[in-house]
């Protein structure tokens, strides 16, 4: 892999996309519809509630939409991560006596990530200008670096959390989390499709037992209840549009038959899928 020596910013629209390749660190991010992505450790779908955040090396992305799905990726150069984390680790002393020290390579946890009020604060500032300053090369380097402090920031608070974990060793601590957070990002990508367990497990290369007892101690939930929340979310989402039918939305979000759909929905929701869609309607009139 050769040297990334830029920092640029790739926004592009399009319905149908496909791309295979090796590139830098990244964060994607995505709106009126959702990407696919695929590295050798995981799947991640990204849509404009989260940003996904990528490190160098190889990775798919695909989208297959109804309308075109807007992009606006930043890419970063080699060694500009480590160069803001030591900015904001080192003491005062240590980056005057040498500015240029190289620093550990940082290894960020590849996952989506929520779009918080500051992040998004950031990127919406980024995106709505950038068109307008292209040719102003220190205003987007700047850009570029306070996203990265956000990043490092984000980064940093999280290692800390590790802290909790119940591993003996720091190492196994992150990489526990490292493959939990693979497992999560997995449900994500398919749960509105038939998937066991077994294969939530196999994605985090982790047995079924030690998968559950470590899942639980991140999220607080089972992957089953997430797998449940997310096809209620979606189901939610299809139920305003009235042209699709009650069978048509259990089979969007992974169930075999409507029936088994309609007593999930009316367990966590409390009403039938189609009481939830006249109550829908009323709320419109």
């Amino acid at each position: 892999m050769g040297k990334h020596s830029s920092n640029y910013v790739l926004q592009a629209k399009s319905k149908e996309f496909y791309w295979e390749g090796s590139g830098q660190l990244s964060i994607k991010t995505f709106s009126n519809g959702k990407a696919h992505y695929k590295t050798n450790k995981g799947f991640f779908a990204v849509h404009e509630e989260r940003y996904l955040l990528l490190n160098s090396g190889p990775y798919t992305i695909s989208i297959e939409e109804d309308q075109s799905v807007e992009s606006f990726c930043l890419f970063f150069k080699d060694g500009f991560a480590e160069e803001v984390m030591r900015s904001l680790q080192d003491s005062p002393e240590s980056l005057l006596d040498d500015p240029n020290k190289p620093s550990h390579t940082v290894e960020f946890f590849e996952k989506t990530y929520e779009m918080d009020l500051n992040f998004t604060k950031q990127l919406n500032h980024f995106k709505n200008h950038y068109s307008l300053v292209q040719g102003d090369l220190i205003w987007q380097e700047e850009q570029f670096y306070q996203l990265m402090q956000t990043i490092v920031n984000k980064h940093n608070k999280t290692i800390n959390q590790l802290h909790s974990l119940t591993a003996l060793k720091f190492s196994t601590r992150e990489e526990m989390y490292r493959r939990i957070s693979l497992a999560h990002e997995y449900i994500r990508a398919c749960f509105d499709q038939t998937i066991s367990l077994e294969d939530i497990a196999k994605t985090a290369g982790l047995s079924p037992n030690h998968l559950l007892r470590n899942y639980f101690e991140i999220f607080g939930k089972t992957p089953n209840q997430h797998v449940t929340e997310f096809r209620v979310q979606k189901a939610k989402r299809l139920l305003m549009n009235e042209e699709k039918s009650i069978t048509d939305i259990a089979f969007d979000i992974g169930f075999n038959h409507p029936v088994s759909f309609s007593k999930m929905f009316k367990k966590y929701v409390g009403i039938s899928p189609m009481q939830f869609r006249k109550k829908v309607i009323l709320a419109k009139k």
